[in-house]
């Protein structure tokens, strides 16, 4: 496959990468609904199983619509090797069961996913891994806060929902300089905007659940990276304790990545005329977005994306109240967590995506009571802002 690809623009790869079509000539990539596998005779089937010979033996762990979505986004990263997932956070998890033992260090950034932060400071807690939460942007932090166990550097860029960047290269060479691995939820910006693997990273996490759909249809997660940590490692969890993707899954994320380019471009437009737009807003008193002149590391984004994403946030004035009154005046965006859609969504962060952290976490992360985060979809970009003027003046002034 690599030699059959290489050279390829990334819009032709995520149309023609990974595929393998079957006696039948079909065009479009086929769904492999099996849970097991028939082999010539009892000789193949032990090759199977030690390994000797490559091939399909069970779909917990070896099913071809899967390793086709695999093999692609894999294409997509410039990674070596990509093992799909049943969500995001399987993903999530099966790095650090493949990666770590107990008794190792995880340094995180404090800007990540919620239920992120619980599986770091709770669950994996439960089995001796232990976690330090830094400050996203904060380098020095990140290298105070790494000890000699240390194995593990883990963060998303841009963060949710304040969409704060880490400069992922300096990252890379701290954590190669301590004999850690860099790895980066690469989920709102997708490897058509960023790729983290030319930037030093050594693994790249995805809830496929999100951009790489595209329509909201399927849950399903990745990670991509080399042969022997996520081809053999984290391979090698997801074989033995199953959090899998199913083939049906594969094939609709499948279909998503022949259309990613596109609309990634289709998002940051949207996005970012409706956020220059907000900041003009008075009842608005601040807004979130790399895009923006106005953002912090607006320079940094551009440096290291190729756009800048479909995820802005807004503060209101007034906390709690004025953010869920305007919330419920919109009547185009849907009022849901969820995110990468076609379909714009709208959310109060402090009380859905981060209300399992505590009021001081939340506070420490930047998470405000009148904070608003927007994943903007692919709608009329007049119709979007006319829901949301309607909203700010449920607010008023």
């Amino acid at each position: 496959m690599a030699d059959k690809h290489a050279g390829l623009d990334f819009e032709t790869l995520a149309i023609r990468a990974g595929q393998t079509r079957t006696g039948e000539g079909e065009h479009s990539e086929p769904i492999f609904p099996t849970s097991s596998y028939v082999f010539e005779n009892a000789a193949a089937a032990a090759a199977r199983f030690s390994g000797d010979e490559p091939g399909n033996i069970y779909s917990r762990f070896t099913n071809p619509t899967v390793r086709t979505f695999e093999q692609r986004l894999a294409a997509l990263e410039g990674g070596e090797c990509c093992v799909a997932t049943s969500s995001g956070m399987a993903a999530i998890l099966s790095t650090c069961a493949g990666l770590l033992k107990a008794g190792d260090h995880v340094v995180c950034s404090r800007s990540v996913f919620g239920t992120t932060i619980v599986l770091f400071s709770t669950y994996l807690a439960r089995f001796g891994i232990e976690t330090t939460f830094v400050p996203l942007a904060d380098l020095d932090a990140w290298e105070q806060a790494i000890r000699p166990e240390t194995r593990l550097l883990f963060l998303e860029t841009p963060s949710n929902p304040l969409t704060e960047l880490a400069d992922i290269r300096a990252l890379a060479e701290l954590a190669h300089h301590s004999g850690c691995l860099l790895a980066v939820d690469n989920c709102f910006c997708t490897p058509a905007l960023q790729q983290p693997l030319a930037l030093g990273a050594d693994l790249v996490i995805h809830s496929a659940t999100k951009y790489l759909d595209g329509q909201g249809r399927c849950i399903g997660g990745a990670v991509i990276g080399n042969s022997e940590q996520v081809g053999k490692e984290v391979y090698g969890f997801l074989r033995t304790a199953g959090p899998t993707m199913s083939p049906f899954n594969a094939w609709v994320f499948l279909k998503g990545l022949e259309t990613l380019a596109l609309r990634m471009q289709a998002h940051c437009d949207n996005t970012l005329e409706l956020a220059r737009w907000l900041e003009q807003q008075p009842q608005v008193e601040r807004v979130f977005y790399p895009g923006l002149e106005s953002h912090p590391q607006h320079a940094l984004a551009g440096r290291q994306q190729r756009g800048y994403g479909g995820i802005v946030s807004f503060e209101v004035s007034g906390g709690k109240g004025p953010a869920w009154s305007l919330i419920d005046a919109t009547r185009i965006f849907s009022i849901t967590a969820n995110l990468g859609d076609t379909k714009s969504t709208i959310t109060h962060p402090a009380t859905t995506t981060h209300g399992r952290l505590t009021p001081e976490l939340r506070a420490a992360t930047g998470i405000s009571d009148g904070l608003i985060r927007l994943a903007v979809g692919l709608e009329s970009v007049h119709d979007l802002r006319a829901d949301l003027e309607r909203g700010l003046t449920a607010v008023g002034h």
